[in-house]
């Protein structure tokens, strides 16, 4: 039984979707990276197909989303996060008790039913849904729990693979789904909203949205932006550490330069909480995707400009996190927020499991400088679609007020 919705504060629920979030990230993107290579030494799996599941799986994802962001615009996020919980626990006893690469490939389609259904989209359409514009500064702590995932769950794969192998560590993340996420769903997310419900909480201090009725030019831009972001994102993900160690650093090296990503992705969170009151989603947009520029570009020097190319880098996917989820809210309103979060995730999720094969096909064939150079390229597209995307907005003579 879900508490009664008016014991229910906005820090409860942010902190609950903050958690499940550091949970669901941990149990399905992050985990192969841990445990793909001890999966295909013990079982003989090729490992491209091992890490591959995890591709499928965010297939999957995309192709749900629109669906899923219709259903949380129906219905509010809590069956449909709950949803999620059961997919990815009961992915992770597929993955654990998997005989065949067939049974484990089906275990990650499974995971990424509960990917789509519960990963940052379907949480910022909960918020969204919920608070309506105020939303924003809900949708910039979420990412900060969010930015916490990999550090915290990748010592934890890797201890419970060291201690009961990775069987046994997919088993306890099924239970953390299913006996920890769930039940935090169900109990503390409220049991569902009416037609306006979710902006109740917004609609006294509220703006109006601002742009109302979307324009096809406006749509195409906005997808094409957060599409872009995130193939960068996820190619970058995959194969940072083989770039840096083709300039020639150590695994070691290439491993702890790697780890500064994280701390200004979260910092970067951080200052953008503080000072967002100040500024409209928009020029978060374009500060991600200057970022995100600056540094690819600055790797693709080379030493001593590394540690301050990453330091971009993670500045400026820290932020494309936030503007992925506060900017469409700016933009177009709370009204049919969720289910437009659904539609511009199905490209961005399809990309993503793309991207990393595409990003091998690059290393292969023009090596880590050439695949910086391809990235660096795209990054700096991705600063005039931004920028486009704000002189789009003043041709329709939008007044671009702090969100």
């Amino acid at each position: 039984m879900s508490i009664p919705s008016g014991m229910r504060s906005r820090g409860t629920i942010i902190t609950v979707l903050g958690l499940t979030q550091i949970m669901a990230w941990g149990s399905s993107y992050y985990l192969p990276a841990v445990i793909a290579p001890k999966v295909a030494a013990e079982t003989g799996w090729p490992l491209a197909w091992v890490v591959g599941g995890l591709s499928l799986g965010l297939l999957v994802a995309g192709l749900i989303s629109p669906r899923v962001g219709s259903s949380i615009e129906r219905h509010g996020g809590r069956n449909v996060l709950a949803f999620s919980a059961v997919c990815i626990g009961a992915g992770q006893i597929g993955l654990a008790a998997a005989p065949t690469l067939a049974a484990y490939v089906g275990a990650w389609l499974v995971i990424g039913l509960g990917m789509g259904a519960g990963l940052y989209d379907a949480a910022f359409a909960t918020l969204g849904r919920l608070y309506g514009h105020s939303a924003r500064s809900a949708i910039t702590t979420l990412t900060l729990f969010g930015g916490f995932a990999s550090t915290v769950c990748w010592p934890i794969s890797a201890f419970l693979m060291a201690e009961i192998g990775w069987r046994g560590a997919c088993l306890v993340y099924a239970a953390v789904q299913l006996l920890v996420a769930l039940p935090l769903y169900l109990t503390l997310l409220p049991r569902g909203v009416s037609p306006r419900g979710s902006r109740t909480e917004a609609e006294g201090n509220a703006k109006p949205a601002p742009v109302g009725d979307p324009s096809l030019a406006l749509m195409i831009v906005l997808a094409a932006t957060i599409t872009l972001a995130a193939v960068i994102s996820s190619t970058m993900s995959v194969h940072l550490l083989a770039i840096l160690q083709a300039s020639g650093l150590a695994l070691a090296a290439a491993v702890g330069l790697g780890a500064l990503v994280g701390p200004f992705q979260v910092t970067a969170r951080a200052i953008e909480m503080m000072i967002a009151r100040y500024h409209h989603p928009i020029w978060t947009k374009l500060a991600s995707a200057s970022f995100v520029a600056i540094g690819i570009s600055a790797l693709w020097i080379g030493m001593p400009a590394v540690p301050v190319a990453l330091g971009f880098y993670g500045a400026g996917i820290g932020l494309e996190s936030i503007a992925r989820g506060t900017l469409p809210l700016a933009l177009f309103g709370p009204s049919g927020y969720a289910k437009l979060m659904g539609r511009l995730a199905m490209p961005s999720l399809i990309a993503q499991a793309a991207a990393p094969s595409m990003g091998a096909v690059l290393m292969q064939w023009t090596g880590a400088q050439g695949t910086l150079a391809v990235l660096g390229g795209l990054a700096l597209f991705n600063v005039v679609l931004a920028c486009g995307l704000r002189w789009l907005l003043g041709r329709r003579g939008i007044l671009l007020q702090p969100g």
